[in-house]
């Protein structure tokens, strides 16, 4: 036995209702990341470092005169002494034990190499006259090798 239906039955109204929320529910995650920053930020210690320095008192000393060679480096890796013209490392060599041989610690080589220079002859030159004995070991030219903009 059937019954009579009576009036208007929807079909889809059951769908439309049952559909779930598609958006993610973000308050939670906002509060563990906030609970996430707070403890961070408890328990980094302050980055406060500091350093001791006993600065000079009083007048400074006076400049101390040194005497200073240059040796030169060109492009073409030929080396000079004081502007003079240098065969071989062999004769730097000389020359910087005949420079240092009163062992007068004021006493100065300035290495002036070209920007075109090769990397062997630089540190070479700079090898001899640490294993020579040089204490004051400075390098010029910096101004040339860099460009102007």
């Amino acid at each position: 036995m059937s019954l009579p239906i009576k009036g208007k039955v929807k079909i889809g109204s059951h769908q439309e209702n049952d559909e779930g929320i598609v958006d993610i529910n973000t308050t939670p995650l906002i509060d563990v990341m906030l609970v996430l920053l707070i403890m961070l930020i408890i328990t980094v210690p302050l980055q406060t470092q500091s350093v001791a320095i006993d600065l000079p008192q009083g007048d400074p000393p006076p400049n101390e005169e040194f005497k200073t060679v240059t040796i030169g480096i060109n492009y073409e890796n030929a080396l000079s002494w004081d502007g003079t013209p240098v065969a071989s490392l062999s004769e730097l060599d000389s020359k910087i034990r005949d420079f240092v041989a009163d062992h007068d610690p004021k006493k100065q080589v300035n290495v002036d190499p070209n920007r075109l220079a090769s990397y062997k002859t630089v540190a070479s030159v700079l090898a001899d006259c640490q294993r020579l004995g040089i204490k004051r070991l400075g390098i010029s030219g910096l101004d040339k090798s860099v460009e102007k903009q």
